[in-house]
């Protein structure tokens, strides 16, 4: 029993700055899923291959790995508020883009704004998590970032329920076929009511975001920094690469995400094979996942109370291995739901890597938690293997053991870190 963490979560005056800080894991979950659907948007569109639509994910990922490490040197020199104002901006800056990226019809403007917009996540990521983490006890950090993390597949679930409503509804039934014999003024005239739907949801979240940027600029928000200390980034550089833990966190991470957009990106297709069913019912169970992976969050957060994040962690990554060898060798409605429940089990892995990897490190954790950001990265390589396993073997059952090897990593670190901390 973790007895230890069952210090206080959080001290009363500090529940509007964390309410604050929560609504930006809602955000960026919701701008995450939303861009999602750009690639099938922009291949309809623009009547692009699956290698030109894979450049939205590359501008997304990208961004997100170039951008961490700045991000993490400039909270180091100011302070955390700084840097989520910092990173909100940007944020808000990429999605304005949109707009005139609409007028102008050029798909690089686009991938532009989406860099800008997820430079902005990045730098949020960055200094939003490890943020929370120190808002209180070290010992409830983790069981902290666990509760803030539940609210980013809520904004998940809300990003693609409005790209259902107010882009992917919007694009025109005419094929890549037929839009190459229309002439070039019909069609320019119905990309562009399909590039303005697009644009539409971004403007929007924008000026949700603007009041958010107001509001955290003018409440009085916790330091919890060491602003102003000399940076030294060379002495915390060589102290991190000594840290076993933190470094095996990181990988733990790189693998945690490369699982949890291989599992989703695939879900889908899967469905529909197993199920023989069109995409937007198949998506059906898509959405499920993301619902239960919601409920799970706030499950495991409670169960933090009473048991060491190190072994939920280990457990919850054994549970995802045993249902995705399901995935892989079963088949029909038992493998789908195997799929389907997979995450639940992925739900608390990356809060709980993240704050197990920071625990300890003190002024380093700025830098450290830039690592674990950059660590996303899986995201885009470890999906592209997934791919080309399927394309290989011509199965995307055994496309699915990319996350199988995935979560065995998981597990082992989920091991090791439990046997260290205390009961």
């Amino acid at each position: 029993m973790n007895t230890a963490s069952q210090g206080r979560f959080l001290e009363r005056k500090l529940i509007f700055p964390f309410i604050l800080l929560t609504s930006l894991f809602f955000l960026w979950g919701l701008a995450n899923n939303m861009t999602d659907t750009l690639l099938a948007a922009f291949k309809k569109i623009m009547s692009m291959s699956d290698f030109q639509t894979s450049w939205i994910q590359l501008a997304f990922y990208g961004s997100y790995f170039t951008l961490a490490f700045p991000a993490a040197i400039f909270i180091k020199r100011f302070t955390y508020k700084t840097g989520v104002l910092l990173g909100l901006g940007l944020f808000i800056s990429g999605s304005l883009l949109f707009y005139p990226a609409s007028h102008t019809m050029v798909y690089g403007h686009f991938l532009a704004a989406l860099f800008i917009l997820a430079g902005g996540l990045s730098i949020l990521e960055t200094a939003a998590n490890p943020y929370i983490v120190t808002l209180g006890r070290e010992e409830t950090g983790t069981r902290r970032l666990n509760f803030a993390q539940s609210f980013n597949p809520i904004g998940s679930i809300t990003g693609v329920l409005l790209s259902k409503l107010f882009i992917l509804s919007n694009l025109n039934a005419a094929s890549a076929d037929e839009r190459a014999i229309m002439s070039q003024d019909a069609l320019v005239a119905i990309q562009e009511k399909e590039l303005s739907a697009v644009m539409g949801p971004y403007v929007g979240v924008a000026f949700l975001l603007i009041v958010i940027w107001i509001l955290i600029a003018i409440t009085k928000m916790p330091k919890s920094s060491d602003a102003g200390r000399k940076l030294n980034l060379g002495p915390t550089l060589r102290r991190l690469s000594r840290n076993k833990r933190y470094l095996l966190g990181v990988v733990a991470q790189f693998f945690y995400v490369g699982a949890q957009i291989g599992v989703w990106s695939f879900t889908i297709r899967y469905v529909m094979q197993e199920l023989s069913l069109n995409e937007e019912r198949a998506a059906t169970y898509y959405l499920a996942a993301l619902i239960l992976f919601t409920v799970m969050r706030f499950v495991f957060t409670g169960l933090m109370k009473f048991f060491k994040p190190g072994v939920l962690l280990a457990v919850s990554s054994l549970l995802a291995i045993i249902s995705t060898m399901i995935v892989i060798f079963g088949s029909g409605s038992i493998a789908v739901y195997a799929l389907v429940s997979v995450s639940g089990f992925m739900s608390l892995m990356f809060p709980t890597i993240y704050g197990l990897s920071v625990r300890g490190l003190g002024e380093d954790t700025k830098i450290g938690g830039s690592g674990l950001i950059m660590a996303i990265l899986g995201g885009a390589v470890l999906t592209a293997i997934q791919g080309q396993v399927s394309d290989a073997t011509g199965s995307i059952h055994l496309a699915y053991t990319v996350p199988l090897v995935c979560f065995i990593v998981i597990m082992i670190y989920g091991g090791l870190v439990a046997r260290k901390d205390p009961a």
